[in-house]
């Protein structure tokens, strides 16, 4: 073969190149095989659940938990009343259940605090015991959160009650959790959070209760980040929270536009350092509202995802387990008209791709779930109920995988 033909066969190949040549198109790869199937892998998933509340409590929700060794402790708002939660009642306490995870047995369920709570270093409000969360800060040591509230009569507080590990039993006093803010340190009550946010340009009304810690503690780079929220002022922001876990610190405030407000906030990093919020959307037709931000600092203005569609005004999850992220949000469609009956979480490798691995469907409803990662296996404590129209009745634990 001569020069000649080698020639015309190199213009005839680059030729073939250039004329099939097409836009760019990224191939991404199914992190599921093939034909699975999210609801009958959910619906297994539920056959499991346990109830950890006890016999006497008629309302409970806002459930979180931290597995040590082979227990959970799980924490939770509850009453003994009636179905349901709300911030003015009053009789609303904290109790916090031990389940071994070997048996599934509820080993202990303990109060960890309750309006007017007298210790030995204060004594609590009238109010009630609202939103808890729990942290092991130390080998022997596990953590417990909570607001003190009664909204309209004065700023609610964040406290933290100890349990030692070895003993399961509680510290008798309570310590007021704190926020640094660039104007100092204060106790962790919605005026400073709101007088921090005010300065970056937050124009809704103040308010005097409903300030939260929302989402799970996440580990980046050495710092344990939480993402923060003002329930009735809509109001939230991204913190680092200290080695002795007693101080928040803001790290960025992430409001939207003013309007829709938002609420209930879960914050994770992506592969390329950036961040992403998923917030609970309270106006206009309720899908869930997303922001970004490349240093966690300043924050896009954001508005919904072609991946979360149709969704309900509750509360997401989003969290990182085994090189997946996990993405929860509520659906606006229901099971027989019960709300919050629609629950599902989608999985993906780089936060932008999305695949369906669980479709929770009960008209037991399944709301406000959280979960942890721990020797290998994801768990998780959610809200249930069988007749009150909130669902709000009692609170589940599972094993998600």
């Amino acid at each position: 073969m001569n020069y000649r033909i080698l020639l015309c066969l190199a213009f005839l190949l680059v030729g073939c190149s250039t004329s099939k040549e097409s836009p760019t198109q990224v191939t991404v790869a199914k992190v599921l095989p093939a034909g699975w199937d999210a609801k009958a892998e959910a619906d297994r998933v539920m056959t499991d659940l346990i109830k950890v509340t006890t016999p006497q409590v008629k309302g409970a929700h806002d459930s979180h938990l931290a597995i040590v060794g082979n227990r959970a402790f799980v924490i939770s708002e509850v009453n003994d009343r009636q179905a349901g939660e709300a911030a003015g009642w009053a009789f609303i306490y904290v109790s916090l259940s031990i389940v071994d995870l070997r048996t599934l047995l509820v080993l202990d369920t303990m109060t960890v605090a309750r309006s007017e709570q007298a210790f030995t270093n204060e004594t609590l409000p009238v109010g009630a015991c609202f939103v808890p969360r729990v942290k092991q800060v130390g080998p022997q040591t596990l953590r417990c959160y909570f607001a003190s509230e009664q909204p309209g009569r004065r700023q609610s507080q964040t406290y933290y009650r100890d349990l030692d590990l070895r003993t399961l039993v509680f510290e008798n006093e309570i310590h007021r959790l704190k926020l640094q803010t660039a104007e100092g340190v204060f106790d962790l009550q919605p005026q400073h959070l709101y007088a921090e946010a005010t300065k970056q340009g937050f124009k809704r009304k103040p308010v005097d209760a409903g300030l939260y810690l929302f989402d799970n503690f996440k580990q980046f780079d050495g710092q344990t980040y939480i993402a923060i929220n003002n329930y009735l002022g809509a109001q939230q922001a991204l913190c680092t929270i200290n080695a002795a876990a007693d101080t928040l610190t803001i790290v960025g405030h992430f409001n939207g536009p003013g309007e829709p407000a938002l609420t209930e906030p879960a914050v994770n990093r992506l592969p390329d350092g950036s961040w992403l919020a998923i917030s609970r959307k309270e106006n206009g037709d309720q899908n869930y509202w997303f922001s970004e931000s490349k240093d966690g600092k300043a924050w896009t203005t954001g508005g919904e995802k072609d991946f979360v569609k149709k969704g309900a005004a509750s509360k997401p999850t989003f969290d990182k387990f085994k090189g997946l992220y996990y993405l929860g949000w509520q659906e606006r469609a229901t099971i027989d008209k019960v709300g919050r009956s629609i629950f599902n979480i989608d999985v993906s490798a780089d936060g932008k791709h999305w695949e369906r691995k669980y479709r929770f469907e009960s008209t037991k409803s399944f709301q406000d779930p959280t979960f942890v990662e721990a020797n290998g296996q994801i768990w998780f404590s959610v809200t249930q109920g069988d007749s009150d129209p909130s669902r709000k009745e009692r609170i589940m634990l599972g094993r998600l995988e």
